[in-house]
């Protein structure tokens, strides 16, 4: 029986780096992966590999509408979809090798196996018991079931088997306007899918800035997705290759029935802590399965903590991530700490998707005097000569004080801009701050100085 500082169960990006932290401050840490490959739903079967497919099928979007006229002239690529595949998981394969490289390098130990802890300071995988002064749980999550929906990652898909399709379907439905139903919506539309999703809500990314969201959505409906608001879909037939998804709009009762070839669920996720024996071991769980903690990631049982997905808080890679190192600084007897208030969010469609701190529709319901101060991308040179020019960048910042209370951006390169809002929220700054820093000219980034300006005097180019 081996015996450790610290095992993580879960080798995800909480777990992993969680991980690396705790060998970093000096704890001998091992970490619990069942998988083959490290990395966990993120690395494997969720953000990177679909960010491979949304950057391969944007560059066939850019060569079949915008090549020409640029003066690249020629015949638009042809799709070789086994060979997108190949390099979709050829980038997975680095990605995950590269944490084995950083597991060796740190001298971590990977108990490779299922994890469960029969009681506090042990830990069981397969047929060892290792012990441990302290376990983080860092399972993640897994695909929320709908009911009447049976997934079978052939004809009726999760996000997972959605990345693997044998063949690009004619006709897809995506069961809700989430996240990941837009991303991987847009991969098989770029590549002449016809893409209806099917939304209970009104609204496509549910608790997204309301004028974001209204955007958004034409801007997808522009590149071709077809959009059923408020209809709740009441059951899925699937048949050897094709399917039926029955549903009914809310409004009137009325019911329908779309016939498609590849239905793609992705009606959100759930903490996946099934066979860790929690219930028995005496920690608290939600309702919705979330693990119950304390302000310093500790369970009701002391000397096991959680993070991640498996626990309260948006499920996010970097959130995370964020919580692991935090959980390591604790337990080598420092100060861990994340600021919940300034974690982004990201959509990697295109235009993207990004916003942080506190949205219009938010600060309303809290009485906040506040004003917005808003920059369209059309203003923007850079994106008006990369054909990229849709879109805005909002901040949001006090009345009284002008501190920034958050920032919402569909635009090119969102997800990378958001993060001088987040820095400069960190810091406590005005959008004042922001408009007085000086920005490179020509870059997408001016659009946000702009933004700032515009919470003042008014931005200078629209």
């Amino acid at each position: 029986m081996a015996s450790y500082d610290v095992i993580i169960i879960g080798a995800g990006p909480g777990g992993y780096v969680c991980a690396i932290r705790c060998a970093q401050l000096g704890l001998k840490t091992a970490v619990v992966e069942g998988r083959e490959t490290l990395g966990g739903t993120c690395l494997n079967v969720g953000c990177i590999p679909s960010k491979a497919l949304l950057h391969a099928t944007h560059q066939l979007h850019e060569a079949e509408h915008n090549f020409a006229k640029m003066g690249l002239k020629g015949k638009s690529p042809s799709v070789d979809w086994k060979q997108m595949l190949t390099y979709k998981d050829e980038v997975i394969d680095g990605n995950t090798k590269g944490i084995e490289f950083l597991f060796k390098k740190n001298k971590i130990d990977w108990l490779k196996g299922w994890g469960t802890i029969p009681e506090a300071g042990k830990v069981k995988v397969g047929d060892e018991t290792h012990s441990a002064k302290n376990i983080v749980i860092a399972t993640g999550s897994e695909t929320s079931a709908l009911p009447g929906v049976e997934i079978d990652e052939k004809v009726v898909v999760s996000s997972t088997g959605a990345l693997e399709l044998s063949k690009v379907p004619k006709k897809m439905c995506v069961i809700g306007a989430g996240v990941i139903g837009l991303e991987l919506g847009s991969v098989y539309a770029r590549l002449g899918t016809e893409v209806t999703v099917v939304e209970y809500l009104d609204t496509v990314t549910p608790g997204m800035d309301g004028e974001v969201q209204k955007t958004f959505q034409r801007i997808l409906k522009k590149q071709g997705l077809t959009f059923v608001m408020g209809a709740a879909v009441q059951s899925v037939e699937a048949l050897k290759t094709k399917a039926k998804v029955n549903y009914k709009l809310r409004k009137d009762d009325s019911e329908a029935t779309l016939d498609v070839d590849t239905v793609l669920v992705s009606t959100g996720r759930k903490p996946f802590t099934d066979g860790l024996g929690l219930e028995a071991l005496g920690v608290q769980q939600s309702k919705r399965g979330q693990v119950q903690t304390d302000e310093h990631w500790q369970t009701a049982v002391k000397g096991v903590y959680a993070i991640g997905d498996a626990i309260e808080g948006p499920m996010l890679a970097h959130k995370a991530e964020d919580e692991g190192m935090a959980v390591a600084e604790v337990l080598a007897g420092k100060h861990g700490h994340v600021n919940y208030g300034v974690i982004p969010g990201v959509i990697y469609t295109h235009p993207e998707v990004a916003s942080v701190g506190q949205t219009e529709e938010e600060l309303k319901d809290a009485g906040r005097a506040y004003k917005a101060g808003k920059f369209m991308f059309m203003g923007n040179g850079r994106a008006k000569a990369n054909f990229a020019s849709d879109g805005f960048v909002k901040i949001l910042a006090d009345k009284e004080t002008d501190r920034i209370l958050g920032a919402h951006i569909i635009g090119p390169m969102a997800g990378d801009l958001i993060h001088e809002v987040c820095v400069a929220m960190e810091f406590g700054a005005s959008a004042q701050d922001l408009a007085l820093t000086c920005h490179a000219h020509p870059t997408y980034s001016e659009a946000v100085r702009e933004a700032a300006l515009a919470c003042g005097d008014g931005p200078i180019h629209s």
